[in-house]
């Protein structure tokens, strides 16, 4: 019973951290209906960054509170991530926007490999410890245990999903994101801008990909120039399990491939002695997508849209 309730808080954690990158694949694919293969860059970029800040303060600002200088790494990498979807967007997905859906795929694909290239030149590729900057001690629940940075996690999850969900339902920019996501030619008719909105979906994106990076380096303690590949190919996982383009869809999908990653590695280990488990926790997420793509392709929560005549 000890094992499957650290299990669980193992898959909750991880699912979280899914969850947010899912929902900028999820939000781009919903307005522009491009999957954004440099999405799990962002979060790396977004990782790195936060990295040198907080060294640069812990040598220049000796003293300051370890939450203090992970809040403003923080803060400093939403704003590189989001500058640099921004330009993205704006260089290599806008100008083929009218053209073959493989063109912008391509053009995806190439931006990850550039940005790890250029991270690697810039960080150099060596994996880097990751300093932790809250308290130490974990905190017991029902025989299982968690740290006060997985807490961290699962609030500020919860925090960004909240402010999500508000802007897009509640606001005037979440209401022209729908009317673009619609129909764009018609919302530009009705005053809506479209370039303004599908750029502000990309800044909101990195948002949540650097939030989640920052979480990912503070969980497991180091940074690499190639760490947002795998994080990132699992999210768009969730994102289809969930229903790509489908914001609810895309945090069910990414909570349930947690807890199914966790749950599947943790037992493998267990039964085998703990010798197979982290070897092979990789695989589930691409079972579930063989899966969901065999017997459901619109996802959990996906629309079944029928073919136009």
């Amino acid at each position: 019973m000890d094992t499957f309730i650290q299990q669980i808080i193992n898959g909750l954690v991880l699912g979280s951290m899914y969850a947010l990158v899912a929902l900028g694949y999820t939000m781009v694919y919903g307005i522009i209906g491009l999957i954004n293969f440099a999405h799990g860059e962002v979060l790396m970029v977004g990782a790195l960054t936060s990295w040198t800040i907080i060294g640069l303060m812990q040598e220049s600002m000796p003293g300051t509170p370890g939450w203090l200088i992970l809040l403003i790494a923080l803060l400093i990498a939403c704003v590189v991530s989001a500058t640099l979807n921004f330009v993205i967007e704006k260089v290599a997905y806008r100008p083929l926007r009218n053209s073959p859906k493989l063109a912008p795929l391509i053009t995806a694909i190439g931006m990850s490999i550039l940005l790890q290239t250029l991270a690697m030149i810039i960080w150099k590729p060596n994996y880097k410890p990751y300093p932790t900057l809250l308290a130490r001690t974990p905190i017991e629940i029902g025989g299982a245990v968690i740290t006060p940075t997985q807490v961290l996690i699962l609030a500020m999850t919860a925090v960004s999903l909240a402010v999500l969900m508000y802007v897009v339902n509640y606001t005037k920019l979440g209401r022209a994101m729908r009317a673009t996501a619609e129909n764009p030619r018609v919302a530009a008719l009705m005053g809506v801008k479209p370039d303004v909105v599908i750029s502000a979906t990309f800044i909101i994106g990195a948002i949540l990909a650097a939030i989640a990076g920052v979480m990912w380096a503070s969980n497991y303690g180091t940074v690499q120039h190639t760490m947002g590949f795998l994080p990132g190919l699992k999210a768009f996982t969730a994102a289809v399990f969930g229903g790509i383009g489908n914001l609810g869809g895309a945090v069910v999908g990414g909570i349930l491939l947690g807890l199914i990653e966790s749950l599947g590695a943790g037992y493998i280990g267990t039964l085998t002695g703990g010798v197979l488990g982290s070897h092979y926790s990789d695989i589930f997420a691409f079972i579930v997508l063989i899966f969901v793509l065999t017997l459901r392709p619109s996802g959990l929560l996906g629309e079944r849209v029928a073919d136009r005549a």
